[in-house]
């Protein structure tokens, strides 16, 4: 019997959905009026590689932030204790913060580039590039029609929506906001969804360990974990214990999650939000926004995720006196059982508002990506290489609706044919992190050659499906969809996917090595947009772009310092979430005393408090400025006679030029071209 009636579900995946597409329409309406922002391709796609810190590693966190996120995390928790919180959150974010090395380094060596596999068509040509391409739409869509399938899973669960009338309308809300705002309200709607994610994730915590009547308290958590341990060992587990580190499957689990976690790099989202980002922000953007992730999967689960396994013993469980089935834990009911246990409709409620907002905000992540590569790389690189702005917008905006239509109907017919969200999200990484190598060689490496790029892909690629089916045969004596998503068989495929290539890759560019000049890239020029803008009677656009230009060329050295620091922060994070702090753990066969989860749990509150504090605040902290004078001028707008006089549009451009370059020790304008070009637009 779901929990909600079917009008629950159709009221928010529609009324929600529609919310923010008025909302996103009013935001680019207010922006373009007031701060001089144009909706034309380079806006819709880049940002103009305008977004500061705190937007950026909120885009980060909700772009890594999925449906299996929250579900796939409880359910580790409840299988295999507290280690599968840590190896959830620690084996996916690592690649998050060594991402950052990688966006530094191309905002450094291709300041205009649109997206990465632009970069490949320069460095390799054609062939080459297409098959990135070919890869990067591979993980897309697979990674798009998982989101639809998650989130319409739980909808139908928890209010007896129609699981197909789901996935069609999940997208229609998002892809209307997308049309409207491009790149720019895809961030400015990813910030709004992390704030109530960070949001109902305190308010989980809160009521599990201090207010809860059934647990309410960290203590009394570990000694229900310890009836449970008592009750239902988990087998692989040191003692069959729910609070020990010590656990085969969670460590097998996080080795997973480790080479599964590479795809999302493949997936052109991330560094289309890399390329939107101010060049001095990718640094901060990338590193906090994955060491602020981490405590979505980390604390969500060691919360709900322990609770669940805590309380199946107990009467006010839904399911008591039996335990959950396997297709209820595979069906990734874990966390609504748990929330609802702990707080009723309120609970799943909250539940379901946090599914909404993973699914629609990553799905929009997902069309901007796709947009941006239909249009440079296939449609102005292939079809139409004279595109003006205008027209790569239209084209921008035909795909946008065209990826709906075929993620809908792939999505309906994976869903029909029984692949579930576990399954999609960890076996993506057998074919497509074989680009990984091959990638970070374009960025990195002069001598890599095309030739290593196209035979270390697809060679990788067929010896990691061997090896992963292979494995499978050997291990279970059948291959099928339950076989082949074992832990130990996906840990095969995953690592060798990523592992081949190492060999491949350096093997073939020494037999044939190439010596490319990574300052071709900066032959990357960004889209004349100027009859676009000029269309739409925004002729001061031309200031806007003479502030980023400068912005670019002023941060162009401090790159090289910010790659340094990215590439020794990243180590630090990767020793410390997979080496120093869990495998003393697991090897010594520790068993938590209550005093020490006592204190796991109060790590997990600081810990999501400097998130939720840092994701919520930091862009509010940083885009004070334009804040404040964006509201001053809809006072003004609102209380005079409805308009903005010339006098008034000048004074906001020098506002924003001045936020945007800065003041010289008189207070001058350090950008004299800046400032004649704001004057003379100005003029009437």
């Amino acid at each position: 019997m779901p929990l909600f009636s079917q009008s629950v579900g159709y009221g928010m995946v529609i009324g929600v959905g529609a919310a923010f597409a008025v909302l996103m329409g009013g935001v680019s309406w207010v922006l373009s009026k007031f701060m001089l922002e144009v909706q034309d391709s380079e806006m819709m796609m880049t940002a103009k590689r305008s977004i500061k810190t705190g937007l950026v590693a909120s885009a980060v966190v909700s772009s890594w932030t999925i449906g299996s996120t929250l579900l796939l995390s409880s359910t580790s928790a409840y299988s295999w204790g507290v280690s599968g919180p840590w190896w959830y959150g620690g084996g996916a974010c690592v690649q998050i913060i060594l991402f950052a090395t990688a966006a530094i380094e191309l905002k450094r060596i291709a300041p205009n580039a649109h997206t990465f596999q632009e970069l490949v068509r320069v460095r390799y040509g054609k062939t080459t590039h297409l098959l990135m391409c070919t890869y990067s739409f591979i993980q897309q869509i697979t990674y798009s029609a998982n989101l639809l399938i998650n989130g319409s899973s739980v909808f139908s669960t928890l209010t007896g929506m129609n699981r197909d009338a789901a996935i069609v309308l999940f997208p229609i809300g998002v892809i209307c906001y997308t049309l409207i705002g491009g790149i720019k309200a895809t961030i400015l709607t990813d910030w709004t969804h992390t704030l109530i994610i960070y949001v109902l994730m305190l308010m989980f915590l809160f009521t599990t360990y201090a207010t809860s009547d059934i647990i309410g308290s960290p203590g009394r958590m570990w000694d229900l974990l310890q009836e449970a341990g008592r009750l239902n060992p988990i087998a692989g587990n040191y003692e069959g214990s729910f609070t020990t580190m010590s656990s085969r499957q969670g460590g097998l689990f996080g080795l997973v999650l480790f080479g599964a976690g590479w795809a999302a790099s493949v997936d052109s989202q991330l560094f289309q939000k890399a390329i939107a980002s101010n060049p001095a922000s990718a640094l901060g953007g990338y590193v906090l926004g994955g060491i602020c992730w981490f405590t979505i999967p980390f604390c969500l689960a060691t919360t709900l995720g322990l609770a669940c396994a805590a309380m199946e013993h107990l009467p006010v469980f839904p399911t008591y006196p039996n335990r959950m089935s396997a297709a209820e834990v595979g069906a990734g009911l874990v966390m609504p059982y748990a929330a609802i246990t702990l707080l009723g409709k309120t609970g799943g409620g909250a539940v379901l508002t946090m599914i909404f907002m993973a699914v629609t905000a990553a799905f929009s992540s997902e069309t901007v990506a796709v947009s941006a590569l239909y249009t440079y790389d296939i449609y102005q690189a292939y079809i139409n290489p004279s595109a003006n702005g205008k027209t790569l917008v239209r084209v921008g905006h035909a795909s946008v609706v065209g990826f709906g239509v075929i993620t809908i109907a792939l999505a309906i017919g994976l869903a029909h044919a029984g692949f579930d969200v576990g399954f999609i999200t960890t076996v993506s990484g057998v074919v497509v992190d074989v680009c990984i190598v091959p990638m970070a060689g374009t960025l990195f490496w002069k001598k890599q050659s095309k030739w290593a790029f196209i035979f270390g892909t697809t060679l990788s690629t067929c010896a990691a499906l061997a090896i992963w089916i292979g494995y499978t045969h050997v291990q279970s004596g059948v291959v099928n969809l339950t076989t082949l998503g074992t832990n130990e068989a996906l840990a095969a495929g995953n690592i060798s996917a990523i592992g081949i290539p190492l060999l491949l890759v350096p093997i073939i560019t020494f037999l044939k090595p190439d010596n490319f000049d990574f300052a071709t890239f900066k032959q990357i020029q960004k889209v004349d947009d100027s009859s676009y803008d000029e269309t739409h009677g925004l002729s001061h656009a031309e200031a806007e772009k003479a502030e980023l230009a400068l912005t670019t060329h002023l941060s162009d050295g401090q790159l090289w310092r910010s790659r340094n620091i990215a590439a020794a922060v990243s180590l630090v994070f990767v020793l410390f979430y997979l080496v120093l702090f869990p495998l003393p753990l697991y090897g010594t066969n520790y068993v938590f005393s209550r005093e020490f989860f006592t204190g796991w749990i109060v790590v997990a509150f600081l810990w999501a408090w400097f998130a939720a504090i840092v994701i919520i605040c930091l862009p509010l902290v940083e885009g004070r400025k334009a804040l404040s004078s964006l509201f001053s001028k809809l006072i003004a707008y609102v209380n005079q006679r409805g308009s903005i006089s010339q006098d008034e549009m000048r004074r906001t451009a020098e506002g924003a030029a001045e936020y945007s370059i800065g003041k010289d020790d008189q207070g001058s304008l350090k950008n004299n071209d800046a400032v004649e070009v704001i004057r003379q637009v100005s003029e009437p």
